[in-house]
């Protein structure tokens, strides 16, 4: 059993669903929203982080929910964000295809499918995060495979 305690310090292990973790770093990439992964108090040693949206928001509780930002989750290896006219001007160099709408929105996806599947690989296996009883080294687990 799992002791709970309202020091965010306690936590040694955080785990993520892939597909939260994928969704979080895309949509900092893609929209103007700030995702995050949000650990809910009361902590303990292995804690759930899920997907969250943030807003001007304030937490009356105390302790308040620990947010992540994903980036501080992954290593250099993760390559950038494919963005559509990279993806364009990729499809229009190629002499062996004929650019088209259609053709560029499948190739577009199937490029940010390969960047989701690189996301795992790009997870370190421990990270410092801030919270506000100090920074604490964690182990970051993720839990599922990407979409």
């Amino acid at each position: 059993m799992s002791i709970e305690s309202p020091d965010p310090t306690v936590v040694n292990t955080v785990v993520v669903t892939t597909e939260d973790f994928v969704s979080a770093l895309e949509m900092n990439r893609t929209s103007g929203k700030r995702a995050v992964v949000r650990m809910t108090p009361p902590f303990s040693g292995r804690m759930r982080a899920r997907l969250h949206v943030e807003l001007d928001e304030e937490y009356d509780q105390t302790p308040a929910p620990i947010h992540i930002d994903p980036r501080a989750l992954v290593d250099d290896s993760l390559p950038a964000y494919p963005r559509p006219a990279e993806t364009e001007d990729e499809l229009r160099s190629d002499s062996d295809r004929e650019y088209t709408v259609e053709r560029h929105r499948e190739y577009h996806a199937s490029v940010v499918a390969e960047w989701r599947q690189q996301i795992p690989n790009a997870v370190k296996p421990s990270a410092t995060i801030e919270t506000p009883a100090g920074p604490t080294t964690v182990e970051i687990s993720l839990l599922g495979k990407p979409e």
